[in-house]
């Protein structure tokens, strides 16, 4: 499968000058012969760099493959809505391919540039895949608070899937990150909350409007963005290991569409707005594809809601948003532990839906105490 490696580049005065220019001229490029695009009514590739090739060499000195990547940029741009001309960034990212870059050694990437090419060190965690050579197709430079990256994809060996025996299912919420069929919980309250403060910041820094409110409003930007990365991150490589270690199939809810058919009042329209589903049902899925773990998708109606002892669905089965009792069989348990069950049920490939106690030792209110996800 292929991954995006971010390298950090590390180049010298001269170096960063030389690439700031090729950034400005290659994006001014891109303007250029999208003005042209959206003149002409087209996206052909072909016909596109018959009509603006050596305007673009002569007006922006760029060198030839890097016209070229120019001219597809806007192509692959102008696609995707032919009803108005793309506009660039005026450092937005610079396309470069194997003609116009190549590896020396593994901390080491030479770049063209207007004036030449330059070799310049790199660091990154992931050399090794850049120095057996699985790097493929193209690579962007991207300049962003002052610094250069050069994002590559890499082709990374996937491992052979397993055979399950069992399913985990896993529940995704706000309040309650996930929750897994095991009872492992990862809770939100840390992540809640680190967002109002932020939100709160933000919001004092805009209305001062005070120059060092501003530069603090730049050194908070991503940071929000960093820190809930961060989480899913741990939440997810939590959840792969653990059903590899078992030799389970990792059970999700398909959440498409979830925040334009869910309703809330406007306290708590931030925090669904906010919450970072997606991505960690992503991160999910690229760490278990690496380590050979099969990924399955239920419907999510009802989850919440069923008794996994007697089947039973009621909506007063769900008397409060932590707690679930069945209003038929007086089976009772947390109710995020409840709906990861039901979702393992309903992904589990060798067995019923519900199956008898699927909690094991519970106390006297039909409760089993649920573990902690660890961070890392």
């Amino acid at each position: 499968m292929l991954l995006t490696h971010k390298l950090k580049l590390l180049p010298n005065e001269e170096q960063k000058n030389a690439l700031m220019e090729v950034v400005e001229r290659f994006n001014g490029a891109c303007n250029f012969v999208a003005a042209a695009a959206f003149r002409i009514r087209s996206a052909n590739k072909i016909r596109l760099q018959k009509e603006v090739y050596y305007a673009v060499r002569e007006r922006y000195g760029l060198p030839a493959q890097m016209a070229i990547r120019a001219i597809a940029k806007v192509c692959e741009a102008y696609k995707r809505d032919k009803g108005r001309k793309p506009q660039f960034n005026k450092y937005g990212a610079v396309v470069y391919d194997q003609r116009i870059l190549s590896w020396k050694g593994h901390d080491l990437v030479s770049l063209v540039t207007l004036s030449g090419r330059t070799v310049i060190p790199f660091l990154s965690c992931d050399h090794y895949e850049a120095r057996n050579g699985i790097i493929r197709g193209q690579a962007d430079l991207i300049f962003k608070n002052r610094v250069f990256y050069l994002c590559v994809a890499v082709e990374v060996p996937e491992s052979e899937t397993i055979e399950p025996i069992d399913a985990l299912g896993v529940d995704l919420g706000i309040v309650n990150l996930a929750v897994d069929s095991d009872g492992g919980t990862r809770s939100g309250v840390e992540a809640c909350k680190f967002r109002g403060r932020v939100a709160k910041l933000r919001s004092g820094l805009q209305s001062c409007g005070t120059r060092s409110a501003k530069r603090h409003l730049k050194k908070l930007s991503g940071k929000e963005k960093r820190f809930q990365r961060d989480i899913n991150h741990c939440i997810s490589k939590h959840i792969v290991a653990k059903a590899k270690d078992t030799k389970r199939s990792i059970v999700l809810e398909d959440l498409g569409g979830v925040r334009s058919q869910e309703t809330v009042n406007k306290a708590q329209r931030r925090d669904l707005n906010t919450w970072g589903f997606f991505q960690l049902r992503s991160f999910i899925e690229y760490k278990a594809k690496l380590a050979g773990v099969p990924v399955v998708f239920v419907d999510p109606k009802n989850t919440s809601r069923i008794c996994p002892r007697c089947g039973h669905v009621y909506k007063e089965n769900r008397k409060t948003r932590g707690d679930f009792e069945c209003v038929r069989c007086g089976f009772a348990g947390p109710a995020d532990h409840v709906a990861a069950t039901n979702i393992a049920a309903r992904g589990r490939v060798n067995g019923p839906i519900v199956t008898g106690d699927l909690f094991g030792p519970m106390d006297h209110l039909g409760r089993k105490p649920t573990n902690s996800f660890v961070s890392g």
